[in-house]
């Protein structure tokens, strides 16, 4: 494995993690990606996938903490819901992105190609297997108080009650960079009792439908139209 990108990575998440791995092995296993693994002839080089399994397991469990920690009186259903949403993967791949995890990622030749490094999956995936990998290395306590720093802004926003994100917003800016065109919403059904309706709305872009989104409102509705496009848009630009 290469050793100048072993302490580039090292000397960067010290940096940003407070946290400097004992075991070497166990960081670079978290940032070999697949398709990097299958190219080497090394047969006993791992990929991340199973670091990211343990990762998003412990992710889980230290979210859980905190969120019982702050919502002393929430009931299992609403602990659920607000667990979602702070280890959604949107919300993975904007970590990665704040960690630079992208620079470091392991990838096969095509994967490389197409802008892998870029990938909300590939970089959400990532940043679980080095949650995984903290763990493995360092125990559960340590990789909780990790955890906490690092989504500390994700919870403050839970227990203030504010929206963790604007895609609506994220989507215009990205598709008026990108294509030169905005997104339009189109409500194509409600239904239920007037009390208690559901909206679903169908977002395109130059004509071509990307996405279809649903809530209790018309707003929520086109949040999840424009969740949803947002992030099939940075998986594959072309439409």
């Amino acid at each position: 494995m290469n050793l100048v990108l072993e302490k580039a990575i090292q000397d960067a998440l010290h940096t940003k993690l407070g946290y400097r791995f004992r075991k070497p092995e166990l960081l670079m296993q978290a940032f070999c990606h697949a398709s990097y693994v299958n190219e080497q002839e090394d047969a006993h080089l791992e990929d991340n996938e199973r670091l990211e399994f343990l990762g998003d397991a412990v992710l889980d469990l230290a979210i859980s903490h905190f969120l019982m920690d702050l919502f002393k009186d929430a009931e299992e259903g609403t602990l659920s819901k607000y667990r979602a949403i702070v280890v959604d993967k949107a919300g993975l791949y904007e970590m990665a992105l704040e960690l630079d995890l992208g620079e470091y990622i392991l990838l096969g030749k095509g994967e490389a190609q197409s802008r892998g490094r870029e990938k909300p999956s590939i970089l959400a995936n990532t940043l679980e297997a080095l949650i995984g990998a903290l763990y493995l290395d360092s125990g559960f306590d340590n990789t909780k108080e990790i955890i906490g720093t690092l989504f500390s802004s994700q919870l403050r926003k839970i227990a203030t009650k504010e929206s963790l994100n604007d895609f609506k917003s994220s989507l215009q800016e990205y598709t008026q960079q990108t294509y030169k065109s905005l997104p339009e919403y189109r409500l194509v059904e409600d239904f239920g009792p007037a009390h208690d309706k559901t909206f679903k709305v169908v977002l395109s872009l130059s004509g071509v439908v990307l996405a279809e989104g649903m809530g209790k409102s018309k707003k929520e509705a086109e949040q999840n139209a424009a969740k949803e496009a947002f992030f099939c848009l940075k998986e594959d630009p072309a439409i």
